[in-house]
C-alpha cells in the first residue's frame, strides 16, 4: 500500500480537529467521521465504514478505536498511527495544560467560586431546570446560563 504525505495530512487534520471538538469523546464525533471518511473523503464505502465501526465497537477499549481503524484502511500502519495521535493528542495536551492552569489558580476566588457551585439545594434545582428545559424546547442553553448567572451574581444562588 503507497501512502501519500497528503492522505496522512488530511488524516491529521481531520482527527485532530475531532480531537478537540469531540466532547463526549469519539461517539459523539461518528457522525463527522463519517461524513469525512465516506462523504467528502470518498475513502470507503457505506458498507465498510459500518464493519469498521462494529469492529471497534466489539474491541475492547477506547470509543476512538474507529480512527485507528479508518487510518489503517485509508493509510495501513503509518495512518493508523497518524489517525490514533491526531485523534489523542490535542485533546490530551488541552486537558494538560487547563489541569496545571486549574492547578494554578488553586486559591483565586473564580475558581471557588466554580468549584463551589452546586452545594446548595437552589444551585441543584436551577442546575436541574436548566437541563430540563434545554431538552424539552431549543431555547439556546446561553440564555439559561445568563439567567443562571444573573441569579448567583444577585446572590440567589
Amino acid at each position: 500500500m503507497r501512502t501519500d504525505f497528503g492522505t496522512l495530512l488530511t488524516l491529521a487534520l481531520h482527527f485532530g480537529l475531532l480531537s478537540i471538538a469531540a466532547v463526549g469523546g469519539g461517539t459523539s464525533a461518528m457522525p463527522e467521521i463519517h461524513r469525512q471518511a465516506v462523504v467528502v473523503s470518498q475513502w470507503m464505502t457505506e458498507r465498510q465504514f459500518a464493519d469498521i465501526f462494529a469492529i471497534s465497537q466489539a474491541a475492547p477499549g477506547p470509543n476512538f478505536l474507529i480512527s485507528t481503524l479508518i487510518g489503517y484502511h485509508v493509510a495501513g500502519a503509518a495512518g493508523a498511527i497518524v489517525a490514533t495521535l491526531a485523534m489523542c493528542g490535542p485533546s490530551s495536551v488541552l486537558a494538560y495544560y487547563v489541569a496545571g492552569t486549574w492547578e494554578k489558580f488553586k486559591y483565586a476566588r473564580w475558581r471557588i467560586a466554580v468549584q463551589a457551585a452546586d452545594h446548595t439545594a437552589v444551585a441543584y434545582a436551577v442546575t436541574a431546570i436548566t437541563a430540563v428545559i434545554t431538552y424539552m424546547t431549543r431555547l439556546n442553553p446561553a440564555w439559561l446560563f445568563l439567567i443562571a448567572g444573573l441569579l448567583g451574581l444577585a446572590g440567589l444562588v
